[in-house]
């Protein structure tokens, strides 16, 4: 087993930065200045551990983390954090393509209501990508 030398702040500090270059520094930075007492916690809990422990590993590909929690998402039909990912997913060199046929294949594994949702959050994101680019 490796374990790692990082300290917490290291950590938080590689997950901001690996946040900011997925999810996109206006929409981190926004997420991280709304959030109140309460939700700080989380915020910084997903900060250090998703995105710097996880996301900040050689494992898998930013792409295909990516395709996977596009995948996962749609299965828990959890749509405001699909839109987010979508959007991340093309900062990570997803194609409109590789996210159609990701949907797809998540349909017939979760059901077509969740996936016909998931097309429509995901159309929305693409326009509005491609309107902010």
């Amino acid at each position: 087993m490796t374990v790692s030398n990082e300290t917490h702040q290291e950590t938080f500090d590689q997950g901001l930065r690996v946040r900011r270059e997925v999810l996109g520094a206006e929409h981190v930075d926004r997420s991280l200045a709304q959030a109140s007492e309460f939700a700080r916690p989380i915020q910084e809990l997903v900060t250090e551990y998703v995105w710097g422990g996880v996301w900040g590993r050689d494992g898998l590909s930013r792409k295909t983390r990516s395709l996977v929690n596009l995948a996962m998402l749609t299965a828990l039909n959890r749509s405001h954090e699909l839109g987010v990912h979508v959007r991340g997913a093309l900062n990570n060199g997803v194609t409109v393509e590789e996210i159609q046929e990701v949907l797809l294949q998540a349909a017939v594994y979760v059901g077509a209501p969740a996936a016909l949702e998931s097309f429509r959050v995901a159309e929305r994101a693409l326009k509005e990508y491609e309107k902010n680019a």
